[in-house]
């Protein structure tokens, strides 16, 4: 009786041991982890989130504008997220194929799109929309505009954009301008030409702007207006003819191309912008983390020149601030859209 006594001792003195040194582990891991958190707390959030990569959706194909800089901006970030950042193009249907991949995604933060002014006008330039792009996304962060530039077929006789405008006023028949997406700045600024220049030119939507620019190229179509970020390589190659610019002042990274003010045309002044996006739901916390990680990145390439290079002007904004950016941007195409007679298809 004695021996099982000491025995029963001895088995609940082991037990409570053990259980003495587990709880000494978990209090010296809440300590260590109190005091890295009060030591740097955005460093433990981002041991929080993201723990694994994070997929990045382009809706549009690859080549263009808003793929080149998407990603840019997407290698820059992996450094400051401490994941990889993978782009995916999802081209189709005016953008929305690559949105709707990311509004019915988990809203984790772990699937972002990035597009630009296409995507907030989706509901001004499509019947059947297949989300609400203003009320259905969590705005994360804007990252930066450039201006259009304005080409035309190669074999074209035209040089100016005089030219190009009487040409289309006398043979309307004989111009198209292609459209990387309804409701991209392409598609606004070609309204906002022909609203004023008084023309009336046939449009043709393309998936993207890489193919429109091959038809530009061949002669299928003849004028396109887009970022200069996706046209300017094949205009400095002779591929596509330049005409002019939709900025202010004169490109640093074109400085031989006029402005459309220049040209007689002082009223088309226009740019493209880019932005992020998180499924609607996306905790705050990560939205935010989110943002600071992708204005630290727009800081850097802008010091580093890679933005300039590129014709972006880099934009650092608080989420508040692109959320009311978006709100302006699309009163105010909307307008244009509705005083060009467009309607949605």
């Amino acid at each position: 009786k004695r021996e099982r006594q000491i025995g029963t001792y001895y088995f609940y003195k082991e037990t409570i041991m053990h259980f003495n040194r587990r709880t000494i582990h978990r209090l010296l891991a809440i300590l260590v982890g109190t005091v890295c958190l009060g030591a740097n707390p955005s460093v433990a959030l981002a041991q929080a989130y993201p723990s694994k990569p994070i997929k990045m959706i382009v809706p549009f194909a690859p080549g263009g504008g808003v793929d080149t800089a998407g990603r840019l901006i997407a290698k820059h970030m992996q450094s400051r997220l401490g994941v990889s950042v993978v782009v995916e193009n999802r081209a189709g249907a005016n953008g929305s194929v690559g949105g709707k991949v990311v509004q019915t995604a988990t809203a984790d933060g772990q699937t972002l799109l990035f597009s630009g002014a296409t995507h907030v006008l989706a509901k001004q330039v499509m019947a059947k929309a297949p989300y609400d792009p203003v009320t259905d996304f969590a705005p994360v962060a804007r990252v930066g505009e450039a201006p259009l530039l304005l080409v035309i077929s190669p074999n074209l006789p035209e040089q100016k954009l005089s030219e190009v405008v009487n040409s289309v006023r006398q043979n309307p028949d004989k111009w198209t301008a292609a459209l990387p997406a309804m409701g991209a700045p392409s598609h606004l600024a070609t309204l906002l030409l022909a609203q004023k220049s008084n023309l009336k030119i046939t449009t043709v939507p393309y998936k993207g702007t890489a193919p429109a620019l091959v038809d530009i190229a061949g002669g299928h179509s003849q004028i396109l207006m887009d970022s200069i970020i996706a046209l300017l390589p094949m205009a400095k190659t002779g591929k596509v003819k330049p005409i002019v610019t939709t900025s202010a002042k004169r490109s640093a990274i074109a400085p031989d191309i006029p402005t459309a003010a220049e040209s007689g045309v002082p009223g088309l002044v226009y740019t493209s912008w880019y932005g992020i996006w998180a499924p609607l739901g996306t905790p705050a916390d990560r939205v935010q983390l989110l943002n600071t990680a992708i204005n630290e990145s727009v800081n850097e390439l802008n010091k580093s020149g890679a933005f300039a290079a590129l014709g972006i002007e880099g934009i650092i904004e608080s989420v508040d601030q692109f959320t009311r950016f978006i709100a302006t941007d699309v009163a105010q195409n909307a307008e244009l859209l509705r005083g060009a007679g467009f309607k949605p298809e």
